[in-house]
């Protein structure tokens, strides 16, 4: 059910033995994201719930479902990416369908993260769907 953009991902954890070098790809990936413009870094956009500073932009056109994000943490924005690479260009109505807590685990995510990111990444989750259920 995954996007070819997070099976690309998960086919480089696979590659990448050390989880310090799956910490870099995943920073990297926050890296290579367009953040968002200060001009949406409002109440409106952030996320409760996580320990850095998360904002998430939904973008939805038609019944495709896109977001955008930034955050104030490197990590977390690379877990930006990630989320992005398994939500964005689906079909709105298939975003509840994703069992993103297994897709996450099959990257290793879940048992890599701490408390915190977890939860934040929880927080993440629910936002998008529930924007994309409203």
């Amino acid at each position: 059910m995954a996007t070819e953009a997070f099976e690309d991902i998960a086919e480089t954890f696979d590659f990448l033995d050390d989880w310090e070098d799956r910490y870099r790809h995943v920073i990297e990936l926050g890296k290579a994201m367009d953040g968002l413009e200060d001009a949406f870094k409002v109440p409106a956009t952030k996320v409760d719930g996580c320990a850095s500073q998360v904002w998430l932009l939904p973008d939805v056109q038609g019944e495709t479902f896109r977001f955008r994000g930034d955050s104030d943490a490197m990590i977390v924005r690379g877990l930006i990416a990630v989320l992005a690479a398994l939500y964005n260009g689906i079909p709105k109505i298939e975003v509840a369908q994703i069992d993103a807590h297994a897709e996450l685990g099959r990257l290793g995510l879940n048992d890599h993260l701490s408390a915190q990111r977890s939860n934040g990444v929880r927080a993440m989750i629910e936002r998008i769907r529930a924007v994309a259920a409203g």
